[in-house]
């Protein structure tokens, strides 16, 4: 039994419960409050962090890293590309879409005083992104994705974190509402997450 623990709200555990979700299989999702962390937990992560996700004798604790294995354990349905180089292209997109945005989404939990320059980021890079949702369905085309799984819980987040993308981000959000209605990533979502949009 594959067990992950989750942050009810983090958005890091968000992305892995979706890939869980889609791929509909057999796993058990431990909760764990942010501010009162089981003990097991530093013993299991040692940066004391979520999510990690633990089968049998392995341990892993990025949310790339469980994607990934997920992805390559359980094939079906796939969510990183077959090709090699399309792959490729897709962990590259990934690394960058990290630093430039995800990254910007801990400073608004976290440091009130930064919050708002990281909001300014957000919203510059992904207004930037807006003309690929007028071309196609998801990220890499008209396949769902392991970057749609990687920005569905920001795209979530937008109201809860005071980002206003304006009238001319209609195709992106028009996108986030495509992967919203996804079984899976409904599923996914904790009671604090669906909170966090009225």
């Amino acid at each position: 039994m594959m067990n992950l623990y989750s942050g009810t709200t983090c958005p890091f555990s968000h992305r892995c419960r979706i890939v869980l979700f889609e791929k509909g299989m057999d796993f058990q999702v431990i909760d764990v409050d942010m501010f009162n962390k089981p003990e097991e937990m530093a013993a299991i992560n040692p940066h004391n962090r979520v999510p990690v996700l633990v089968e049998r004798d392995l341990v892993l604790f990025e949310p790339n890293i469980i994607n990934e294995y997920i992805d390559e354990r359980f094939p079906h349905p796939q969510l990183m590309p077959a090709d090699p180089i399309m792959r490729a292209r897709a962990r590259q997109l990934l690394v960058g879409m990290e630093r430039e945005i995800f990254s910007h989404m801990e400073v608004i939990e976290k440091n009130a005083k930064a919050a708002d320059k990281a909001r300014q980021e957000i919203k510059a890079r992904l207004t930037e992104i807006v003309p690929i949702f007028s071309k196609q369905k998801f990220m890499l085309g008209d396949e769902f994705s392991m970057l749609d799984v990687a920005i569905a819980p920001l795209l979530w987040r937008l109201d809860h974190y005071g980002i206003d993308l304006g009238k001319a981000a209609a195709p992106l959000m028009k996108y986030a509402e495509r992967i919203f209605s996804r079984q899976g990533f409904i599923d996914a979502l904790t009671p604090s997450e669906k909170a966090m949009r009225k």
